[in-house]
């Protein structure tokens, strides 16, 4: 675990603790590894799905209580009874804990995953025909709503953590949802099990999924020299060149279109790869592409990923709000002003649009300051004088990201 912590600053940590056998021991570890270091917080995220879960996060607070450390209990209510309960669950759960770790002014929050969740993972990604990306497992850190995720349990298994909890007294909380085979990893976990007599071992999956990650960090180094030599970034859409771009190898190909839904539409997860390769056969035949809130449009030697305007047709916020995940716009203080995006109406106030050279489709999902019906500016249409928009990350995180995910 210190092995794993070592190149990352920390001063506060939060740590995620269901009272399960992973979390309880990660929590005692790192109160272990760590000692008055680096400050410790604890947060138990209660979905509110079974009638036991507020006496397991008043379990895990009074754990919390004798180790010296405090404890919040982060209460989920958005299930409305459809859909998968399990993804909605883990990204709620993701939701929750980065609100609360920047609600505390935290460095990053740890997470009890373990080399069982990464053989159980690869199962299930195989069974879905996953690429490398989903095949390498997860990642020691990764980054949500400008959260650090930290996993320094990938390279322990959970007997070898109940043995350490075994050994020294330490009990912990069975969900008995862990037997429910109605869910995916529960039956990927059952079938782990019966593994053993061809030699495929928990250990051996996990390895498995760390030589991939290799794989996938060099193929994310290939993925960014391209990007560097193809790209250019205009108005907060990316711009390809097309000649350059169908003569990659079709997995760099892929890789920079998902790079690029994912940079503009700011969502965690990507789109299938049956779709994606749909998009890439689309591109090569200069055809148009709608695809993960995005929009694919071709002109001249290049073709423009940009936003769909339909994914933010809805979008508001406050003037000095992030618009869209990733748009601010600046200048004088304006009363009563709010983001929308520019749409038609916009657009038809904006008569100096086509002298910056991008396209209607692109321009009409862009940000715009409005005071009730009247636009007050479009910086990205030319219309607002001193008024800026600018992307909160900035142009070069395309490219640095690329190599960072």
């Amino acid at each position: 675990m210190e092995t794993a912590l070592a190149d990352q600053s920390l001063e506060k940590l939060g740590v995620a603790v269901s009272g399960g056998s992973d979390s309880t021991a990660l929590l005692h570890g790192l109160k272990a590894v760590l000692g008055d270091r680096v400050q410790l917080f604890v947060a138990t995220v209660d979905h509110g799905l079974r009638p036991e879960a507020a006496a397991e996060a008043e379990a895990v607070a009074a754990t919390a209580d004798e180790l010296s450390l405090a404890h919040d209990t982060l209460k989920w209510t958005g299930w409305d009874g459809a859909g998968n309960l399990q993804d909605q669950a883990r990204r709620a759960r993701y939701g929750l804990l980065a609100q609360w770790a920047g609600a505390r002014g935290l460095d990053a929050v740890a997470l009890g995953h373990t080399a069982d969740d990464q053989a159980e993972t690869l199962l299930m990604r195989l069974g879905r025909s996953s690429g490398i990306d989903g095949l390498s497992g997860m990642a020691p850190v990764r980054e949500v709503d400008g959260v650090r995720f930290l996993r320094p349990l990938l390279g322990v298994t959970r007997a070898e953590l109940r043995a350490y909890l075994t050994g020294r007294g330490i009990g912990w909380i069975d969900d008995p949802s862990n037997e429910n085979e109605n869910f995916t990893r529960i039956r990927a976990r059952r079938a782990l099990g019966e593994l053993g007599d061809l030699g495929i071992s928990t250990r051996g999956l996990a390895d498995v999924t760390a030589n991939l990650a290799e794989a996938r960090e060099a193929l994310a180094y290939f993925a960014h020299d391209a990007a560097c030599a193809l790209v250019r970034i205009d108005g907060g859409d990316v711009l390809v060149d097309i000649a350059g771009f169908v003569a990659l190898p079709a997995e760099t190909q892929r890789r920079l279109l998902v790079h690029a839904f994912g940079w503009i539409n700011q969502r965690a997860y990507p789109p299938r790869r049956a779709p994606v390769g749909d998009a890439l056969a689309a591109i090569a035949e200069m055809r148009p592409v709608t695809l993960a809130g995005c929009r694919v449009l071709h002109g001249g030697e290049s073709f423009r990923i940009c936003r769909e305007f339909n994914a933010v047709r809805d979008e508001v916020c406050p003037a000095d709000g992030l618009w869209d995940g990733r748009w601010r716009i600046t200048g004088d203080t304006l009363a009563g002003a709010e983001i929308r995006p520019l749409g038609e109406a916009g657009l038809a106030q904006s008569p100096a649009w086509r002298e910056t050279g991008r396209p209607h489709a692109a321009l009409i999902a862009t940000p715009a300051l409005w005071q009730g019906g009247e636009l007050v500016a479009a910086p990205l249409a030319g219309t607002g004088g001193s008024w800026r928009a600018d992307l909160s990350s900035g142009e070069d995180s395309f490219f640095t990201t690329l190599l960072s995910h």
